[in-house]
């Protein structure tokens, strides 16, 4: 169900290797947030959103599979999902978020859920 959650669409527009830490993260209803840490691993491969404010500076690690478009132009990524969707999200874990399987599988399961066929 998850799979292909870990990896960004082909159609986002991301070239591996770009620097997205700073980029602000756009909601389908609005701004979340801005990268704070990325990893462009193949399988794993995520964003790490500060929120801010917004939710009282909780951070969210988004699957890959979740970024419709990256705009370097504007230096902005629009994910597919609500900030409702998000704010309600598995709690980010800084020490498991790097190669915990069964971390990346709560949260694969979480935001596979809430993706567009």
């Amino acid at each position: 169900m998850s799979d292909g959650i870990w990896g960004y669409q082909p159609t986002a527009g991301h070239t591996a290797g770009t620097d997205l830490i700073g980029y602000k993260v756009e909601a389908t209803d609005g701004t979340i947030g801005k990268v704070d840490k990325h990893s462009d691993e193949v399988g794993s491969a995520y964003l790490v959103v500060d929120t801010g404010v917004w939710i009282f500076g909780k951070h969210v690690m988004l699957p890959a599979g979740t970024v419709r478009t990256v705009d370097g132009a504007e230096r902005k990524i629009h994910v597919e999902l609500t900030k409702e969707q998000i704010k309600n999200s598995p709690e980010f874990d800084k020490d498991r978020h790097a190669g915990d399987a069964q971390y990346h599988d709560q949260l694969g399961g979480y935001y596979g859920g809430h993706r567009p066929l």
